[in-house]
């Protein structure tokens, strides 16, 4: 006659392990990002960005404050009306005026011929004026452009994130940077030539 088997002790504790590590898989599948420290694209999508169409560099988007004087200019890559992309640490080393704008703006093409003969009178001491349009399309802005025979680059900021690190409560707004990079004078609202000319001087060699 076959003795009965004798129960084991361990099946109990494996049942409980096994239970505990299914548990703990299904928790780490569907709870994984956060569990392990990582933001899932929903929650990054919460998070202070900017756009990849016009990616300000230099400082983690979150980081970002409108500029004061003092400070350094946030850097950014923008398209201009031909498709050719413009990044202003390319004008390194040179003085640089950083105008937003947009053509429904009165005081905006008032002020624009007289940033055009600022160009035009120290693009041999290396200025740049770079016109930043507030969030219109290319053909209108290309279209209001030649109709002027303006000349300065003309940079679209599609969907107003440059304009928004730079701090531009209402347009225009005109940011004038040294060419180590520092902003030395702000100016929100039209600009006249007289006051174009004083801030420059300070940047221009």
């Amino acid at each position: 006659m076959a003795k009965p088997r004798k129960t084991s002790r361990r099946r109990p504790a494996l049942a409980v392990a096994g239970f505990l590590l299914l548990g703990l898989a299904l928790a780490l599948l569907i709870f994984g990002a956060p569990l392990l420290g990582k933001r899932t694209a929903e929650d990054a999508a919460d998070l202070p960005q900017i756009s990849t169409t016009a990616v300000v560099v230099g400082a983690s988007a979150g980081a970002l404050q409108p500029l004061s004087v003092g400070d350094r200019a946030h850097n950014f890559t923008l398209p201009d009306v031909n498709g050719n992309d413009i990044t202003l640490s390319d004008f390194a080393g040179q003085p640089v005026v950083v105008n937003f704008w947009a053509t429904w703006c009165p005081p905006c093409r008032v002020e624009m011929p007289e940033l055009q003969n600022a160009f035009d009178t120290y693009r041999d001491q290396d200025l740049v004026v770079l016109a930043v349009n507030a969030q219109e399309g290319q053909p209108q802005v290309s279209a209001f452009f030649e109709e002027m025979g303006f000349t300065l680059p003309a940079l679209l900021d599609s969907d107003g994130q440059v304009g928004n690190a730079y701090g531009t409560p209402g347009l225009p707004s005109t940011f004038f940077i040294n060419p180590s990079g520092e902003v030395t004078a702000v100016h929100r609202g039209l600009l006249t030539a007289d006051q174009i000319e004083s801030y420059l001087a300070p940047i221009l060699p």
